[in-house]
């Protein structure tokens, strides 16, 4: 069974990292950095059932990017699955996965549907989608004409300023006249970046 290969395997790694000096063993630990306990432990390793939780694998790429998109641009809850909303509660679809994805209604208290939304919410200075490589932040401006240079294609030009003007998206909502972009900022720097004081006219 693949519990058990994949306890076997495991043992194997750990009995070599200790071996080749590579394991720690800090405060109350510090017993099994003797051999024979070490080897003592492993044994008792083997007196358990692990368990391997495998899926069966996608269907291409394609239901890669349909699952992933499912968390990174969709809330917790959509609209279509809210039903009511009557007497400071709130009625819901959900989908019972244990009964063969069995639709049902949950019915919750305002207060607790509410806390259950907010689990969803990201910590402060957290992101869904972070960028790497040559998609990184700091190394995009760089990077990115490099790869179009290599692949022997040119960058897409960003849109004309005037263009977007004369569509009325660069105009100041107060005024009407042309705004002109003094700075980019990523979202990184707008974190870092103090409020601006709030003065009173003299």
């Amino acid at each position: 069974m693949l519990r058990r290969v994949f306890r076997g395997k495991f043992v194997v790694g750990l009995k070599q990292a200790f071996q080749s000096g590579r394991l720690n063993f800090p405060g109350n630990l510090a017993a099994l950095a003797q051999p024979k306990t070490f080897a003592a432990w492993l044994r008792s390793l083997f007196r358990k059932d692990w368990v391997v939780y495998a899926k069966r694998p996608f269907g291409g790429p394609e239901y890669v990017l349909q699952y992933l998109g499912r968390y990174t641009h969709r809330v917790a809850i959509s609209s279509h699955r809210l039903v009511t909303f009557t007497e400071g509660k709130v009625t819901f679809r959900w989908r019972d996965s244990a009964h063969d994805n069995e639709q049902k209604l949950l019915t919750l208290a305002l207060d607790e549907f509410l806390r259950r939304f907010l689990l969803h919410l990201l910590p402060k200075g957290f992101v869904r989608i972070r960028n790497f490589g040559f998609l990184a932040n700091r190394r995009r401006a760089a990077l990115l004409p490099l790869c179009f240079h290599l692949l022997g294609t040119a960058q897409e030009p960003q849109a004309d300023q005037n263009a977007a003007c004369s569509n009325g998206l660069w105009r100041c909502p107060k005024c009407g006249g042309p705004m002109v972009v003094a700075e980019r900022l990523t979202a990184a720097e707008i974190q870092l970046r103090s409020p601006p004081l709030l003065t009173s006219p003299a």
